[in-house]
Order: structure tokens, then sequence, then C-alpha cells
């Protein structure tokens, strides 16, 4: 991952960023729930729990390829969590255009049971939280390993991951609520960073000014808002090196907790934003035997 580089030492080839973001968004959308309330007990909940433990592997996969990228094993044990700041934040800023955002007539097409923004924001939220809970299980079960000196890495690899995550759910939470962003991919990657740095929807004077897209791109503010929370995030992921499994399940119920309350968060600022009715039906899927009339 040619944003996250440094001179590697595992001797394993380092994963392209194309390879990477769509891991991560794989990993987003494969455990987005494909039926709504689906009952308990069932094959449906059988399902959950395969994809949710084949998310978990696919989350450390993911970690550890973020992590062989960031390189440095050896010396991460000076570098600490002090890895997080200005260094963090570049990388972040520069993956940021690169991850994968889906408009809102795929989202529908992919979700067709969603009727409303409301149920189609409810799944997005779930598959991103549990993508997050994955990554956070994965680097935790990794602390029960004898490689200690690793391990300020692998948090950091963590704590960009997770936040790819939650920077794709606020893309896609504001295309599902007819706001999103315009300009070219780094404006808008720039302002759905801003976004969640600040844990809201995009400035609405932005939306209604577009070319305030291009000064946030250049601009400092943006860049020293996701450091401040790049550097929170990796401390409050610290527990999650808990020997053992304790820490997959500290460091899963952390990812999982947050990222959920920023989901509800940020829905719940959109669904303030007046926007045309008329967006929402017309992203409608085509139905099977409409194509041809």
């Amino acid at each position: 991952m040619a944003i996250f580089r440094r001179p590697g030492h595992s001797g394993q080839p380092e994963p392209t960023p194309e390879h990477i973001a769509e891991e991560l968004a794989g990993l987003v959308e494969e455990l987005e729930p494909s039926v709504p309330g689906a009952a308990e007990g069932g094959p449906a909940e059988d399902l959950t729990l395969y994809r949710a433990e084949r998310g978990r592997r696919r989350g450390s996969a993911l970690v550890a390829a973020v992590a062989r990228v960031l390189g440095a094993r050896s010396r991460s044990a000076a570098r600490g969590v002090a890895y997080g700041g200005r260094a963090m934040a570049d990388q972040l800023l520069q993956a940021a255009p690169r991850i994968p955002v889906r408009d809102l007539a795929t989202l529908r097409a992919q979700h067709p049971t969603a009727a409303t923004p409301d149920q189609l924001a409810d799944l997005l939220i779930t598959g991103a939280t549990r993508a997050s809970a994955a990554l956070g299980a994965g680097v935790g079960a990794a602390a029960m390993l004898p490689v200690p000196p690793a391990m300020p890495v692998e948090i950091a690899a963590e704590t960009l991951a997770v936040a790819a995550v939650e920077i794709k759910l606020i893309a896609e939470l504001h295309e599902t609520y007819g706001v999103p962003a315009r300009g070219t991919a780094t404006q808008r990657a720039s302002a759905y960073v801003g976004a969640w740095a600040n844990r809201r929807g995009i400035d609405a004077t932005l939306l209604v000014k577009p070319a305030g897209f291009a000064a946030m791109a250049l601009g400092a503010e943006v860049r020293q808002q996701a450091r401040k929370r790049l550097t929170r995030s990796t401390l409050r992921r610290l527990p999650s090196l808990t020997p053992l499994l304790v820490g997959a399940g500290i460091g899963a119920t952390i990812n999982r907790r947050d990222t959920r309350k920023l989901g509800r968060r940020v829905r719940a600022d959109l669904r303030r934003r007046p926007v045309d009715g008329g967006y929402w039906s017309a992203a409608a899927p085509v139905l099977r035997g409409e194509t041809g009339r």
C-alpha cells in the first residue's frame, strides 16, 4: 500500500492501495445484513455467525496487511502511540480518495428490501459496525502472540482501517440522505474526513457552495482535525492489547460501540437537512421485467 509505504521486513510483497481499499470495502459490504430483522435461531442467524467469524479472520488479515505496509515492526517499540499524530493524518488523507463509495442507485440495488432512507441507513450502520468489530477482534487476538514490540504498529494499523470504514459509512450515509459531497475525489474525501473528525455531517454551507470543497482539500484545518481524532482513537484502543482473547473482546466492543454511535449521530444530523424528496425514487432499482419497457 504505497500510501503507507515504509521499508518492509516481513519478506512478503506489500499490498497495493487499491487492494487494501477494496478489501476494506468488501469487509463492510460482506457484513451488511441482507435481510433486515432476520429472526434469531434460524438459518439467517447461522449465516450471520458464519459471516461474523469470516469477517474476524478477514479483519485480522487486513490489520496485518496495513501494519506490514506501515512497516518498521522492529522499531515500533520506540515509536509507540506517538506514531498516531501527524503521520497517521497524512496517511489517512492520502488513503481517503481511494475508499470505494457506493452511490445511492448502487446501494438501493444491493439492498432492495430497504424501502426508506432510514432502513438503508440502518443496514449501512450495521455493516460498518460489524466491520469495525471484526478489525478490533483481529488486533486484540494478536495481542496473545509473543510479539509485543509489534503491537503499537498493529494499533496504528487498526486505527487507520477503522477510520477508513467509518469514512466510507459517512460518505454512503450522505448518499442515502441525498446530500453527497461534490467536487473531485480529493475534495469529496477531504469533506468526509472532516465530517468523520467532527462526528457530524458535512457542513451544510459547503453543500450550498461547492467551491468550498477546494479550499478544504488544500487547507490545514482538516489535517489538524484528523490528527486529533486519530490520536484519541489510538489511545482508546490501547486496552485491546490485554493478553489472550480478552483483548479481542475489548477491541471488538470498543470499535462496535464507537462506530455505531458515530453512524447514528451522523444519520440524525443528515435527517434534519432539507432535500428534494424525488432523489430517493430517482435512484430506485430497476425491477426484473421492467428493462424492456
